[in-house]
């Protein structure tokens, strides 16, 4: 696929609009890691995805760019009985991104979302646990990061990555995904210094629809995929 070019904020970033469905994500993070090529072997870069499902994306990615390759963790806040559509996103303890639309369309309460806030966070610390294992989040100053998932719907939790890695000190954070809603596309263009989509499909209704194996990454594929770049190529933050 050929991308389009696509203004942004005074960037110009990557779209592609024709119709695609990815076998699964591993063959995602392969299409991606050509988009990426020009950032083969940059010493300033780091790879980091949003678990779990960017986690096979962006080792494909990895593998390609002969780049370091780590963990950004984050949560969607989704909507009870429909926890694909995100009502907002945490990062930390202190960083949360809501989306007010959905809140109101919903009429979701607010007693209903201090308890989502509150489960999502204890999910979050025991991700954090369990991947990282005692080791400490990965340094984000100075360095151009490249963020990855699996997609965009709502981009709330992209937005919370974003939001979190620039007051970590990030010194420019290129987003990168195989595929997502064109209006989100639009407004996460706006927030990242550089972004890339090699599908953007109208309509959209969903991430998975457009990956014909969209089967669910567990905490054990994160772990593995993990070990197998500290095993095979020696550039994870957790060697």
């Amino acid at each position: 696929m050929v991308p389009r070019s696509l203004e942004i904020a005074g960037e110009i970033n990557r779209v592609v609009t024709t119709f695609y469905r990815f076998a699964n994500r591993t063959e995602a993070g392969k299409r991606l890691a050509d988009a990426l090529s020009g950032y083969t072997g940059r010493s300033d870069i780091l790879i980091l995805a949003l678990p779990r499902g960017g986690v096979p994306v962006a080792y494909e990615v990895a593998k390609a760019l002969s780049a370091t390759m780590d963990l950004w963790l984050v949560r969607k806040l989704g909507v009870p009985g429909h926890e694909e559509l995100a009502l907002g996103a945490l990062a930390g303890k202190s960083i949360r991104i809501f989306n007010q639309d959905i809140i109101d369309l919903l009429n979701i309460d607010e007693t209903v979302i201090d308890g989502i806030v509150a489960r999502e966070q204890a999910e979050l610390e025991r991700r954090n646990t369990l991947y990282r294992q005692g080791k400490a989040p990965p340094g984000i100053e100075g360095k151009t990061i490249i963020i990855i998932d699996d997609g965009l719907a709502t981009g709330a939790t992209m937005r919370v990555a974003i939001a979190s890695l620039r007051q970590a000190g990030a010194a420019r954070i290129i987003v990168a995904v195989p595929v997502g809603a064109a209006s989100t596309c639009g407004k996460i263009g706006k927030e990242a210094d550089e972004f890339i989509c090699l599908h953007a499909p109208e309509p959209f209704y969903g991430v998975g629809q457009w990956y014909s194996d969209f089967s669910q990454t567990s905490d054990e594929d994160v772990l593995a995929l993990l070990n197998n770049v500290t095993t095979n190529l020696g550039r994870t933050l957790y060697s």
